[in-house]
C-alpha cells in the first residue's frame, strides 16, 4: 500500500448534494458537535496506531489569515492523541542566524520520523504570505520561493515516501473583524492578539493576492492545496478532519487483548504513612 498522497486528489471529485445542515445554514448544537468531534477523534487515535505501527510519516500544513481558526482545528485533532506520535511545530520568527540559512532549513529539523505525524501551525508559507505582504522578505526571494516551492516538496514529501496535506483556512472579512473584537475585550483571548493581527488585518486585499498566487503556483496534484470554509469553527473542525481521514490509507491495527494485573503484596507495607507530613496542596474545591 504506496504511502503516498491518495491518487483520487487528481480526479476531480463529484459534489454530493448536501443538506441545509451540511452546508452550515443551520447551526451546530454543541451536543451534536462534540458526538461528532469524538467519533473523529476516535478515529485519530486508530489512525495514531497505524502510523506507528507501519512507519509512516505524515506532515500537515495550517495556513489562513489571522483568526481562521487553526489552533482550535489543531486542539481538536490533538487532544486525545500522543503528543509523541502528533508533533506540533510553531516556529517565531526567525532569528538572526536563521536568517543566513537555507530558507527551508529550520523547518527541515521538524519534519517527521517514522510513525510520526507533524503538524504545521503555519510553515514555509509564511514566505508567500505574512513575509511578502509585510515587506519582511525581498521580491527576489519571495520569487525564488514561488518557482522552487513545488520542486521541493516534491522532493522532500513525496521522493521520501512523506504523506504531505496542506490546508488553507478561509474566512470572511466580517468573521475575522468579529473574531478579533472577541480577542481585544475578552482577558480570556487577549493573548491570541499579535503584533501582526492588526496590520495585517489593514492589509486584507494584499493577503488575498497572496493567498491567490501562492495557490497558483504550489496546488499541484501530487500535493494540492485543500480549503477549508472556516466561518463556522465547530463546522470547519469536523469537516476538516474528516477529509484529512479521508486521505490517509490508514486501517485498524489489532491489539492483544490487555488484562490488568492485580497489584502484588511483595514488600507490602502502608504506603501513605510517609506521606502524612509532605507538603499538600490545599483542598479549594
Amino acid at each position: 500500500m504506496s504511502k503516498k498522497n491518495s491518487d483520487k486528489d487528481k480526479a476531480p471529485q463529484k459534489k454530493a448534494e448536501a443538506s441545509p445542515k451540511a452546508e452550515g445554514t443551520v447551526r451546530l448544537k454543541r451536543k451534536e458537535y462534540e458526538a461528532e468531534l469524538v467519533k473523529l477523534q476516535r478515529e485519530l487515535c486508530y489512525l495514531q496506531e497505524w502510523v506507528k505501527a507501519t512507519g509512516t510519516k505524515i506532515v500537515v500544513v495550517f495556513e489562513g489569515r489571522d483568526a481562521a481558526g487553526k489552533g482550535g482545528t489543531i486542539k481538536a485533532i490533538t487532544e486525545r492523541v500522543s503528543p509523541r506520535v502528533f508533533r506540533l511545530a510553531a516556529l517565531p520568527a526567525p532569528s538572526d542566524r536563521e536568517k543566513t540559512q537555507l530558507y527551508i532549513q529550520r523547518y527541515l529539523a521538524h519534519f517527521p520520523a517514522a510513525g510520526e505525524i507533524v503538524i504545521f501551525d503555519r510553515s514555509w508559507y509564511n514566505r508567500a504570505g505574512v513575509e511578502k505582504v509585510m515587506g519582511f522578505c525581498t521580491d527576489a526571494q519571495y520569487d525564488r520561493f514561488m518557482k522552487l516551492c513545488a520542486q521541493f516538496e516534491k522532493t522532500l514529501f513525496v521522493d521520501n515516501d512523506i504523506i504531505l496535506l496542506k490546508y488553507w483556512l478561509e474566512s470572511s472579512n466580517e468573521e475575522q473583524a468579529r473574531r478579533f473584537e472577541a480577542r481585544i475585550d475578552d482577558p480570556l483571548r487577549q493573548w491570541k492578539l499579535s503584533p501582526m493581527d492588526l496590520p495585517s488585518r489593514e492589509r486584507w486585499y494584499q493577503y488575498s493576492k497572496a493567498r491567490d498566487a501562492m495557490l497558483e503556483a504550489t496546488d499541484t496534484d501530487f500535493a494540492p492545496w485543500h480549503i477549508v470554509d472556516s466561518n463556522d469553527k465547530k463546522r470547519a473542525r469536523l469537516n476538516l478532519i474528516s477529509h484529512l481521514l479521508s486521505q490517509i490509507p490508514y486501517e485498524h491495527v489489532k491489539h492483544e487483548k490487555v488484562n490488568l494485573p492485580e497489584r502484588s503484596n511483595k514488600g507490602k507495607y502502608d504506603d501513605t504513612e510517609s506521606l502524612k507530613n509532605r507538603r499538600w496542596i490545599e483542598k479549594k474545591y
